[in-house]
């Protein structure tokens, strides 16, 4: 199996390198920050080889009563939660109006094995949507509206969509995982715990080298 690894940034890399040790079947690239950077960075590297599976890896926000500080998330499917138009009468995504899809199915039998061993690794992991946002939320009404649009929606990033896009144009499945560093709203920078976060992104490595 060879298999594309995505990160957005050099931390987040590293950390999953740890996690891999020197396994040869994984291969590393940087989306870059945000969904532009993402989907034309993921594009370029899978139309230079093939790739039996993408892995989107990365911390990230979590909504609270869904994902904990230091948890991890496995995505259900990628879903672009704020690409659409605003509406006097709310949101509509680009699935409302007909002009495309917002959701990327994930490789689910590949995400359900990968739950199941992170959580009797001992680890905190549930099942569920993670959202892919252009601006990252920064107040409690954002984030109970995302809430609301996306029921179940356990995790916020920047990045998952345009990776997904990418490898679903190319026909390669792909499964994201998410560790979380921050509460997802108002954006309180000494709650975040990056580095635990990171070293659940290192825990969670480990154990997907024993499950794929």
């Amino acid at each position: 199996m060879r298999v594309l690894m995505m990160t957005a940034v050099a931390p987040e890399r590293d950390a999953v390198q740890r996690g891999l040790g020197h396994d040869i079947r994984f291969e590393f690239a940087l989306a870059g920050v945000g969904l532009a950077a993402a989907a034309v960075n993921g594009a370029m590297v899978l139309a230079a080889a093939q790739y039996d599976l993408v892995v989107i890896a990365g911390i990230a926000g979590g909504f609270p009563g869904q994902a904990a500080i230091g948890s991890l998330v496995v995505a259900s499917e990628i879903i672009a939660a704020d690409l659409g138009v605003e509406l006097l009468d709310g949101f509509s995504s680009l699935d409302d109006l007909g002009f495309g899809t917002t959701r990327i199915s994930v490789a689910a039998d590949i995400a359900e094995r990968l739950t199941a061993a992170l959580t009797a690794a001992g680890l905190s992991a549930r099942t569920a949507p993670v959202l892919t946002v252009a601006t990252a939320t920064g107040t409690a009404a954002t984030a109970a509206q995302l809430a609301a649009r996306v029921p179940g929606a356990a995790a916020e990033a920047m990045e998952g969509f345009g990776i997904a896009t990418a490898a679903a144009l190319r026909g390669v499945p792909v499964i994201e995982i998410r560790a979380i560093s921050n509460a997802v709203g108002p954006r309180d920078r000494d709650a975040w715990r990056i580095g635990d976060a990171l070293q659940a992104l290192e825990a969670a490595s480990s154990v997907l080298a024993e499950v794929l």
